[in-house]
């Protein structure tokens, strides 16, 4: 069986990228498709690749950095792959990759990280950020973004069938595409077993620093409880900013090897998220180092944190507004004697890397011998046919 892996684009290690990872730990002699690769020879092989196969806009100038730029050209990029001598495809997709062509005897099986948001719900967002929210940049983005959304639904129709990489998003794989997808939730590398460290006197916060992750809601949250300490690592466009309006209580750790973020995490009090994301791994993996959660009750986390006794691992607050945040902070303060690392780790253990390769393994196995069944069938009807004729 020939397997070809299509992946949006490589250019930093990310939580998709580690999905990509255990999908070729599953497929190990399958060839990699991208748009374009910017990855170093020792990224590539912890993904576990050697040469990607990729498109045009791998030479289009400032591709590391405006991207996005290139966004009108990548449903045809996409489209230009040859996969036709591949009896499986499989899809990592959160922008164009299910778009990819396919014919009727092959196997198309995407794992959707989400529908294009800055297409279809953070549109609007997204123009507001990019400076495009009005004039005539404005007019020529809105153009291009329809045109995206009606290529992107009208190849949802190309997968056989669909993975979504928690229940949030396949609701909104269902409002977009109108379709059904099975959830399979992505891999987390889950703390070593090791001896508890002792708790230190901090709360973490820890993300790009950009405005859709509320960094900034935190922060200000934050400088309302001047007795409790906030360390913020990772760093972004806005880490300049939100180190002028912190408080003495805010500290910023900057970027940080995996190795520290752990230790960070490990010894923080709980870890404060305020960011509404399709799943969320860096929430498990506080929780497998023992660390309550403190986050925005929407999205993933909902499915990630449980908020009720007896396996209760955080708490919620309803917006990403700095009062909502200071307020479930200060309850958690009232109640952390409440929470144990072992409840933590238990809730953390459903999204182990080795329970992803099973459930991916399984139903691509399933989608596999569907299709043999139905060629069989098809080729059946057709003897028979001939048969009476």
């Amino acid at each position: 069986m020939r397997v070809a892996v299509v992946h949006d684009w490589l250019y930093t290690v990310g939580g998709a990228e580690r999905v990509l990872r255990e999908i070729l730990q599953c497929y190990p002699g399958a060839d990699v498709f991208t748009l374009f690769d910017l990855l170093s020879p020792a990224d590539r092989a912890k993904i576990g690749y050697e040469q990607a196969t990729t498109s045009f806009l791998q030479k289009m100038p400032l591709i590391r950095s405006r991207h996005r730029s290139y966004l009108p050209l990548m449903p045809i990029a996409i489209e230009q792959f040859d996969l036709s001598g591949y009896d499986l495809v499989l899809s990592s997709s959160y922008a164009v990759a299910k778009g990819v062509l396919t014919g009727p005897d092959q196997v198309h099986v995407s794992y959707v990280h989400s529908p294009m948001r800055y297409a279809w719900d953070l549109q609007h967002s997204y123009l507001r950020e990019s400076g495009y929210a009005t004039g005539l940049k404005s007019a020529i983005a809105r153009t291009i973004l329809h045109r995206m959304r009606v290529w992107d639904s009208r190849t949802a129709n190309g997968p056989d069938a669909m993975i979504a990489n928690s229940a949030f998003v396949a609701r909104r794989i269902r409002r977009v595409y109108g379709r059904t997808a099975t959830v399979i939730y992505p891999p987390v590398t889950l703390a070593k077993n090791r001896p508890d460290v002792p708790r230190g006197t901090h709360f973490l916060a820890a993300s790009r620093l950009v405005p859709y992750k509320n960094v900034e809601a935190v922060v200000r949250a934050f400088a309302q409880m001047p007795d409790l300490e906030l360390v913020v690592a990772g760093d972004g466009p806005e880490g300049k900013r939100l180190r002028k309006i912190a408080t003495p209580n805010v500290s910023f750790a900057g970027f940080v090897s995996d190795e520290h973020l752990r230790h960070l995490m490990a010894t923080a009090r709980a870890f404060v998220f305020a960011a509404e994301e399709d799943f969320g791994i860096i929430m498990v993996e506080a929780l497998s180092e023992g660390t309550p959660v403190v986050a925005l009750g929407r999205g993933g986390a909902r499915e990630i944190v449980s908020s009720s006794l007896p396996q209760r691992s955080g708490m919620f607050f309803l917006t990403p507004e700095p009062n909502d945040i200071a307020s479930c902070v200060r309850a958690f303060v009232a109640q952390e004697h409440t929470f144990s690392r072992t409840t933590c780790r238990v809730q953390a253990a459903r999204f182990s890397a080795e329970r992803f390769r099973s459930e991916l393994s399984a139903f691509v196995d399933k989608e596999m011998e569907d299709a043999r069944r139905a060629r069989d069938a098809t080729t059946g009807s057709l003897l028979n046919t001939r048969s009476y004729a």
